[in-house]
């Protein structure tokens, strides 16, 4: 019975700025690099019919690619944190995304995710720390961000069951249409080495 979820990979830039929050946390156990990841909607354990039945019905998502940037760190649990993350830029494109397949799954008679979508990539769990360190380690790092990164897939993963943080596993990436400008980037020739275009 596998344990899924659809998310975003990060890739290799964002990830090693994401690298760079690592330490100065005592309690914090540190997700490691290449399972950094946003998770769109978690699933759970479903038997193989049903996943088989999510894994044909994700396939008919059609949304075009978009930008996304991190920008931020926090942690999640006011009063007794548990965990530090990374913050996500607004963006509308990942809502509209997510927003389709929470509705692919509730067709499927899969549990509706009782929290409210925070967009973020997990950077550690916490065990029992001192508030005060988690108060410094937030105030020496807000002002997180990064570059804007193209996302032009999202996957669906599966993880073994345990207290989280990987390792996951790739079962199927779907990819998204490409935008208009990109398209029709992609049909403008190949330029010869040292040729120039006159504008007129």
């Amino acid at each position: 019975m596998p344990r899924l979820f659809t998310a975003i990979e990060i890739p290799r830039d964002a990830a090693l700025s994401l690298s760079f929050l690592r330490g100065g946390m005592p309690s914090a156990r540190w997700i490691d690099v290449e399972n950094y990841h946003l998770t769109l909607r978690f699933v759970g354990d479903v038997e193989s019919r049903l996943a088989d039945e999510l894994v044909a019905a994700l396939d008919r998502v059609e949304r075009p690619g978009f930008e996304l940037s991190l920008s931020g760190v926090g942690a999640f649990g006011s009063k007794k944190p548990h965990s530090f993350y990374a913050g996500v830029a607004p963006s509308a494109p990942l809502e509209a995304l997510q927003g389709d397949i929470d509705r692919i799954c509730r067709r499927l008679g899969l549990p509706s995710d009782s929290r409210k979508f925070v967009p973020h990539v997990t950077l550690a769990r916490l065990r029992q720390p001192r508030i005060d360190e988690v108060a410094h380690y937030l105030a020496a790092r807000g002002d997180f961000r990064t570059p804007p990164f193209p996302v032009s897939r999202f996957v669906l993963y599966s993880s073994r069951d345990s207290v989280g943080g990987g390792p996951y596993v790739r079962e199927e990436s779907y990819p998204l249409r490409q935008n208009e400008f990109d398209s029709r980037r992609d049909r403008l020739p190949a330029l010869a080495p040292g040729a120039v275009t006159l504008c007129r």
